[in-house]
């Protein structure tokens, strides 16, 4: 390697992390590609180069908080185990695809073969320092490794980390010995990670034991809502909600009954029926025209269309996996797309005129906006092809970039592929007029649809780099500061634009002529603060009187007077739909169990109640010894929250604490849940990997409340039988 020993140990790591990847990257061959890094691994142990890297303590403070965990942990009694640490904040949107990447690094290397994730939430913004917000974006982004919350970022300046996301990945002995900065490792990772584990494996120095896994508490929705993000509102003035956190679209109308559930709790990506698609964590949504949506389908990288006419889901644009194109222009299905946070409705006249004998008649086409978050820029896709900007052609059913050169900077310019966007996340049209929060800027910005220049309305800094000029200051223009602002909506009646202030948890509002902002001093109808936890989404109502706000981190939204400024709660009225009681996950599981059984109980569920899952294995099996005996749920209705939701059984027993989220529930006959046990069992002569399932449901519901109930299990060689 021969790495200068009077570099810092910083650019030493990196030194040779360069090194690795220039030498793998120039071979197409996968074993020559393992090779390479065998023998960087073996360099490594014996190069005296790098002493001063070996040297290095990692080791996290004592005091810190953790989640996923039952207790703190320490690197020093993981060592055995090739260990990534993700330093991270949680607003970053290349940190929320490294998210899925690790995830996929998780899937193919558990911890019983040695390998471990350990997130280190370094944060950028104040808001994201303290541990509640933490939490929350743990249960959104349905994070499952230990993560811990280093509030000070003391491991990120005693190692010399310069930029989110970055991976450094340790050793079984501790030692750093790769450092990976940015997004888009993924597949150099799984090929890393598999020759890490076999190569120390082979030394002898791989520990295969588990760790006390524990899911964040509280990740079930404490209502009908989870995590909700954008609202629209269609011409004739119903609603439609992207609720998140349970992968779905709501339509709901002015008094908050819906009328339908669109997508369910278990992620896909699905076209199809009202019924039976699936979306993947879907943000911003926009009304063509009363019964037509699109969707930003933001984890499934795609542009979605809703039908409610045909009732039909349909793809426009993306292929389900992250792309990181910067121009675009393919018909849209080919056309990848990286992380689409909200979309907005354009439309303006072809400049096409050779069609048009009346040229006072030309009809509007429609234009679809994009937020483009992943690639910081603001796209478009045209459904029927257009003329516009400087006579450039667009051609029907394209999705193509339009503002921004990719760059991720707070730079404003009268071309529009001069300026530079941070991270962008929300849209609104006023007239010709885009408006855009700018999260990671947080900043408001809008630019022409007349021609795409670029300028400044509140927030942010006037140097294009400085991405840190956050804050809660009313004022204007850039001596005002926001905090990673999410959402924006326009009043046509009074020219002013609601922002949601996300991470200072506030409503505010801009005077659109004078590029002023304030905030709203909201108060609930009894007359105390109303207290915001990172709202995302708001909209107005048709007159232009209401405010209804997402409050994502509370699961509610809320109504507000624009004039009283007093709020009450927005209630969704589910009752003319299909039962909440049903559970709203496909009823297939990904593998074929070799047992399946219903067990159906009478339960009271005023209060939590325990059940108590007990296996007992006939004569002639045995559980495997120091091997695993997994459980996880596979479905849980929408009217229940169950912790924890996935373990280890203890003594062949597990334990799960259920409530349902509505008092009057009394869902008879119907599914509560599914639990299955993936479990390593032996025999006299072999061992063998059963895997069962059982699914409750709920019988006649009892007046008596009994605190427990028992399901017992008995497992022989060909089937299971439940007492």
């Amino acid at each position: 390697m021969d790495c200068p020993n009077e570099l810092p140990v910083i650019d030493m790591l990196t030194f040779i992390t360069d090194e690795l990847l220039q030498t793998y990257r120039s071979t197409n061959d996968e074993q020559e590609k393992v090779g390479a890094i065998t023998e960087f691994l073996r360099r490594l142990i014996e190069d005296n180069s790098i002493a001063k890297l070996k040297s290095l303590n990692v080791e996290f403070e004592s005091d810190l908080d953790w989640f996923n965990v039952s207790g703190p942990i320490s690197l020093k009694e993981l060592q055995g185990k090739v260990i990534v640490l993700d330093f991270f904040t949680y607003c970053c949107i290349n940190c929320m695809h490294v998210l899925q990447e690790l995830h996929c690094l998780e899937e193919q290397f558990p911890i019983e073969s040695g390998f471990l994730v350990i997130g280190v939430h370094s944060a950028k913004f104040d808001n994201e320092q303290v541990t509640a917000n933490i939490v929350s974006a743990v249960q959104r982004f349905g994070i499952t490794h230990p993560i811990v919350n280093d509030s000070r970022s003391t491991m990120w300046r005693t190692i010399g980390i310069r930029c989110w996301p970055s991976l450094l990945v340790l050793s079984p002995t501790g030692t750093p010995i790769l450092l990976l900065m940015g997004e888009g490792h993924g597949k150099f990772l799984q090929e890393f990670v598999g020759a890490a584990l076999s190569f120390f494996s082979q030394q002898g120095n791989i520990d295969y034991c588990c760790l006390p896994m524990q899911i964040t508490p509280n990740c079930q929705p404490a209502s009908n809502l989870r995590f909700p993000s954008k609202i629209a509102r269609s011409p004739l003035g119903r609603y439609a909600i992207a609720d998140s956190g349970n992968n779905r679209v709501l339509i709901v109308t002015s008094s908050g009954l819906v009328q339908h559930k669109i997508g369910g709790h278990q992620a896909g990506f699905v076209n199809g029926t009202l019924a039976t698609s699936r979306f993947n964590n879907p943000q911003g949504l926009a009304f063509v025209d009363e019964h037509a949506l699109i969707i930003a389908d933001t984890k499934n990288h795609a542009l979605r269309k809703i039908s409610l006419t045909t009732g039909k889901v349909e793809t426009l644009a993306g292929t389900g996996v992250q792309g990181n194109e910067r121009i675009g222009g393919r018909i849209g299905p080919l056309q990848p797309l990286s992380s689409p946070w909200d979309v907005a409705i354009f439309r303006t006249r072809d400049m096409d005129m050779s069609f048009h004998l009346d040229e006072r008649n030309v009809p509007e086409k429609t234009i679809v906006l994009i937020s483009m978050a992943g690639t910081h820029q603001i796209w478009g896709y045209f459904p029927e092809g257009i003329i516009w900007w400087k006579f450039r052609k667009f051609e029907p059913l394209c999705c193509v970039a339009l503002i921004g050169n990719g760059l991720e900077e707070n730079r404003n310019n009268s071309y529009p592929q001069n300026a530079a966007f941070a991270q962008p996340s929300g849209l609104a049209m006023a007239n010709d007029v885009l408006y855009i929060a700018d999260s990671e800027s947080s900043s408001i910005r809008k630019t022409s649809m007349i021609d795409g220049k670029v300028m400044p309305v509140v927030g942010g800094d006037r140097n294009p780099l400085n991405l840190f000029a956050f804050g809660d200051v009313d004022g204007k223009l850039f001596n005002a500061k926001l905090q990673h602002p999410l959402g924006v909506t326009y009043n046509d009646a009074n020219n002013r634009l609601y922002v949601a202030d996300s991470y200072n948890h506030k409503i505010k509002v801009i005077d659109t002529d004078s590029n002023n902002i304030s905030t709203l001093k909201i108060t609930s109808q009894n007359k105390t603060d109303l207290i915001f936890n990172e709202p995302a989404g708001l909209c107005l109502d048709t007159n232009g009187q209401n405010l209804l706000v997402s409050d994502t981190n509370n699961h509610a939204i809320h109504i507000i007077d624009v004039v009283t400024l007093i709020a009450k709660p927005f209630v969704l009225d589910f009752s003319q739909i299909a039962s909440t009681c049903q559970t709203e996950a496909p009823k297939y599981l990904s593998k074929k169990l070799d047992n399946h059984a219903i067990k159906t109980l009478s339960l009271n569920l005023i209060k939590t109640i325990s059940i108590h899952f007990s296996l007992r294995l006939s004569h002639e099996l045995n559980f495997t010894k120091d091997a695993p005996q997994k459980w996880m749920l596979k479905t849980v209705s929408q009217s229940l929250k169950i912790y924890p939701s996935y373990g280890t059984l203890l003594n062949g027993m597990c334990n799960l604490q259920v409530q349902a989220t509505n008092h009057d529930f009394s869902c008879v006959n119907s599914e509560l849940f599914t639990i299955e046990f993936s479990l390593n069992l032996c025999r006299s002569n072999c061992c063998l990997i059963k895997r069962i399932s059982v699914s409750i449901k709920s019988g006649k519901t009892i007046e008596e409340h009994i605190p427990t109930h028992n399901v017992n299990i008995h497992i022989n060689q060909s089937n299971i039988i439940l007492q």
